[in-house]
């Protein structure tokens, strides 16, 4: 480890490995809410994020885990758990005024069609705008599911229609 008069120690954050500040930096330059999503094995998590002086502000936010109250009976891990949680979060934010975004996947890699990318798919299907290449989306039989279940396409459809009710 370096030291001596000069030496700066970076971040807290930055020394986990938790922030890229420059990243950050260039998002917030906008002056547009973030999408932020992020994704673990067992649950995604999808909030809408502004800037303020004093710590950032939350305008809308979902989980994979509130599904389960709306009738998901699958894993919250997947591409499909994802894609709703996405929705979910789209459907609050559009009700709280956020007309469009942009997407923060923090650290993650952008890989075409992964579970990022599907939470994504999630928000545009709600409403919001947020700028992306159409590639990057994953395949529409993936989001529902078929590479997992036949059935499952039917639950993603009550899980809907049940978020529209609220």
């Amino acid at each position: 480890m370096a030291d001596g008069p000069r030496y700066r120690v970076p971040f807290r954050r930055r020394r986990e490995g938790r922030t890229d500040y420059r990243q950050r930096q260039r998002l917030l330059r906008g002056r547009v809410p973030r999408a932020v999503v992020r994704i673990s094995h067992r649950n995604a998590n999808v909030q809408f994020i502004t800037y303020d002086e004093v710590g950032d502000k939350v305008l809308a936010a979902a989980t994979a885990k509130e599904l389960v109250k709306l009738g998901w009976t699958g894993a919250t891990g997947n591409l499909p758990a994802a894609y709703l949680t996405g929705y979910l979060a789209g459907k609050r934010a559009a009700q709280n005024g956020v007309e469009n975004a942009v997407l923060d996947i923090g650290l993650k890699g952008p890989a075409r069609g992964s579970a990022v990318f599907a939470a994504l798919k999630g928000m545009l299907d709600a409403g919001i705008i947020i700028p992306h290449g159409e590639e990057v989306l994953p395949a529409q039989e993936r989001i529902n599911g078929a590479h997992i279940d036949e059935n499952l396409s039917k639950m993603i459809e009550e899980v809907k229609s049940r978020m529209e009710a609220n």
